[in-house]
């Protein structure tokens, strides 16, 4: 018995790191407990370990009586005092008994309590190897996909990857490597959950601090951030020092920073940004490469209306909506683009108008001489009646005509 336990501890102790003491404690509660349920039922027992050799004694805790009524927890005071010398009645008195006599039930059960601490403990170290891992980006291997969920190996335990977490059109083979934001530790009663990321923004921020020495240090900061997984990030940049250009650090030399993340999101599209604390300039900003013609700012609403000229109405909005969705999340805003119509953009309605306030016909009549050609008064230099009467007009519209242009001339 004494060199079954020495093993048991010394593995739990080289193999599992558990310590020797916390088995001991463990085996001697277990042992105590079932036999107390079983055929020591009624007594109260003692049980001791010894660390070095595994040796088990075990006493029965008894009081000195002169008449016995019940063995399992009364001695006969000459008895006690063969045990002890002097014991009295009254006395409490621990009586060693043989390990063997806690019976089989007793054994069974301390091996089941060892095993029962062996996986606590294994869920506890769990969570303490991994708590301060939260919010960092880990490496593991992918293991299998169950109901769309991936399980990743990660050396010292298997996490979990929900299929919300995951990437669109990403797939992952066994044994394939892999890279991921350590999202959160959820308690269940298996143990502890491990839940990973490759979907959350905060993963490529984190691929962001681990590339740009300068967002590590704070010089650069992420002031604001929006994605779509799988297709598109934007992120709008500062520094803290006037001599760190903001942009420019983010993408690195011809571009190796950034393309270093792009790659290891599978060539999602990345647009860094300067960041504008007034949304008019963050708009602008965000907008590039199209121009807005116009912005409406409505502050009761936190609403932002943009219109851009019909060339950049397409990429200002994006494909399926993409690019105002994100830039609409990287300001704060509700943000709404129309179609820019510049005034001036009827030249006809234009000359028409000015035609009625130049000589003073009617808007109909002004109308058929833009028509004709008519869209200006220096073109009615040199022209009489009968040629406005060839051109369609009555006699009396084209006498009136050329006398109001002659008054006008005056």
């Amino acid at each position: 018995m004494s060199s079954e336990i020495l093993s048991v501890l010394e593995y739990m102790e080289k193999e599992k790191g558990i310590p020797r003491a916390d088995m001991i404690a463990t085996i001697s509660n277990a042992l105590k407990t079932a036999a107390q349920k079983g055929v020591n039922s009624g007594q109260e027992l003692r049980i001791d370990i010894n660390p070095k050799n595994g040796q088990l004694h075990a006493w029965a805790v008894v009081k000195v009586v002169d008449s016995v009524s019940n063995p399992k927890t009364e001695l006969h005071v000459e008895k006690a005092q063969a045990i002890k010398p002097g014991a009295m009645i009254g006395e409490m008195l621990e009586k060693e008994i043989d390990p063997s006599t806690l019976g089989r039930i007793a054994a069974q059960t301390a091996r089941q309590a060892v095993m029962q601490r062996l996986r606590q403990f294994e869920k506890d170290r769990i969570y303490d190897d991994f708590k301060d891992q939260v919010g960092n980006i880990v490496t593991g291997t992918v293991r299998r996909r169950e109901r769309n969920d991936l399980y990743v190996d990660l050396g010292k335990a298997e996490a979990i990857m929900p299929a919300k977490e995951q990437v669109p059109g990403e797939e992952y083979q066994p044994g394939e490597r892999i890279r991921c934001l350590l999202m959160e530790i959820e308690s269940t009663p298996r143990g502890p959950e491990i839940i990973l990321s490759r979907a959350s923004s905060k993963f490529v921020r984190r691929l962001f601090e681990l590339e740009v020495t300068e967002v590590a240090d704070g010089t650069v900061k992420i002031e604001a951030f929006a994605r779509e997984p799988g297709y598109r990030t934007k992120i709008a940049v500062t520094s803290t020092d006037p001599k760190v250009d903001p942009v420019g650090a983010c993408v690195g030399a011809r571009g190796s920073r950034v393309k270093t993340i792009v790659r290891e999101l599978g060539g999602e599209k990345i647009d860094i940004v300067k960041y504008f604390a007034d949304p008019r300039e963050m708009i602008i900003e965000a907008m590039k490469p199209a121009v807005p013609r116009e912005i409406v700012l409505d502050d009761k609403s936190h609403r932002i209306l943009l219109k851009v000229a019909t060339d950049d109405l397409a990429v200002a909005i994006g494909r399926k909506g993409q690019n105002a969705r994100l830039t609409s999340r990287l300001v704060g805003w509700r943000l709404d683009i129309e179609e820019f119509k510049a005034v001036g953009a009827d030249p006809e309605g234009d000359a028409k108008r000015k035609l009625v306030a130049a000589i003073g016909v009617g808007e109909d009549l002004a109308l058929r001489l833009v028509k004709a050609g008519f869209v200006s008064l220096e073109l009615f230099e040199g022209v009489e009646a009968g040629d406005l009467e060839g051109a369609g007009f009555s006699t009396d519209e084209s006498a009136d005509i050329i006398q109001r242009v002659a008054g006008r001339s005056k």
